[in-house]
């Protein structure tokens, strides 16, 4: 995937949060709506999380040193696991409890009525071509996969996390709109809690799903099935048919590590086999280009070895 997909998308979302929250925030100013903090809050939450993603994706770009290695291209997973803590912590428990206060002590909204729909009406229509941009930025990589699928099977935390963030934004707005649009109708304050609270648990349950897909990123995941099939289809190109086994791992995105036992015949000299690792790597290379480190090898297959 793109890290400069992602990163156009990361800030497109960034803009558009800044632009929305500032009027949410004058919004709830002049009329005290519930749904408005939360909203507002949300906006803060989401644009401090495009902060630490671009953060991430700046201080994965060091060079690897004698104590890491392998780099720190996982700097990418751990900010984007820092955006799941935000969005739980700031985003979806603060407009929980936002909207159980404002349950016990409702409160109408008084003044400025048009304000608060005029504000959540344009910040649906900023929301819309942020999300817009996020998935032409997606569509680029995805392929013909479903989108729950590629959610779930990309190795690059960007586009995922903005594309959850804009349309959990997208949602939030709708209930705000609905919490605001009910109270200013019935004059009943609890309505606007409601929208609060809704807000609070789309929150909480978009945090779930990120902070449980970048944990199997911060893990160390395989590579997909595609690039599997490749490698193998690579190695076994350069003559090394009978692999023994093959473990494949995500160090970053972009990043792949390679280790492979292939098995060879005993009478075959070093040099042979020499020439034939070299052609293997180059051709796993030339398969998957984001594989970075490759480790093949050659053994004398035993009974004992899994195939």
């Amino acid at each position: 995937m793109s890290h400069d997909g992602g990163t156009k998308a990361v800030v497109a979302a960034l803009t558009a949060n800044l632009a929305i929250g500032t009027t949410k925030f004058g919004a709830w100013a002049l009329t005290g709506a519930s749904s408005m903090l939360a909203e507002a809050i949300h906006s803060v939450a989401d644009s401090g999380n495009q902060v630490l993603l671009l953060v991430g994706g700046r201080a994965a770009k060091r060079e690897a040193t004698e104590e890491h290695p392998f780099g720190y291209a996982r700097y990418r997973y751990y900010y984007a696991f820092l955006v799941a803590i935000v969005l739980f912590t700031v985003g979806g428990l603060f407009a929980l409890y936002e909207g159980w206060h404002k349950w016990q002590h409702p409160e109408p909204i008084e003044s400025w009525h048009w304000v608060p729909v005029a504000v959540l009406v344009v910040a649906i229509g900023l929301e819309t071509m942020s999300f817009r941009t996020a998935i032409i930025e997606s569509n680029k990589v995805r392929g013909g996969v479903k989108w729950s699928t590629f959610v779930r099977r990309s190795r690059s935390p960007e586009l995922p996390v903005i594309l959850l963030e804009d349309l959990g934004a997208l949602v939030g707005l709708v209930f705000a709109l609905f919490g605001v649009s009910m109270t200013l109708v019935t004059h009943d304050g609890r309505w606007d809690a409601v929208g609060s609270a809704a807000i609070g648990l789309l929150l909480v349950i978009i945090a779930f799903v990120l902070g449980s897909e970048t944990r199997a990123m911060l893990l160390g995941e395989a590579a997909v099935e595609e690039d599997i099939t490749k490698i193998r289809s690579a190695i076994a190109e350069a003559g090394y048919s009978d692999i023994i086994h093959l473990r494949t791992m995500h160090l970053g995105p972009e990043d792949i590590l390679v280790t492979a036992k292939v098995a060879a015949e005993p009478s075959e000299t070093l040099a042979d086999l020499r020439q034939r690792t070299d052609d293997a790597e180059n051709r796993i290379r030339a398969a998957v280009p984001a594989v970075r480190l490759i480790f093949i090898e050659p053994d004398v297959r035993r009974g004992s070895d899994a195939p």
